[in-house]
């Protein structure tokens, strides 16, 4: 199971597919240039307890490192993450 990234406009999300169906999604919007807020991620109930989730809010860290933009986590599953992984520290405002 691959992670996508779909953007349009100032919105976008982190997904995973498994025989064509969304299983696993991350949400985020910008807030002015070099800002995103994390606004919901959600894994399929089939699928929980995969670390689904976290794999999509690595994508999100590795997208917002390569792009010069800062993360705000207001989805409390993305919090959770960012509170658990000191490394990604570097992308949190």
């Amino acid at each position: 199971m691959e992670i996508q990234h779909q953007k349009h406009e100032n919105k976008g999300k982190f997904f995973i597919e498994h025989d064509g169906k969304e299983v696993a999604s991350m949400h985020y919007v910008y807030t002015g240039d070099k800002k995103i807020i994390i606004d919901h991620t959600e894994v399929a109930t089939e699928y929980e307890g995969r670390g689904l989730g976290k794999q999509l809010v690595t994508a999100g860290v590795a997208y917002a490192r390569k792009n010069d933009i800062k993360i705000i986590p207001l989805c409390p599953f993305a919090k959770g993450v960012f509170d658990r992984v000191p490394a990604f520290g570097d992308v949190l405002e």
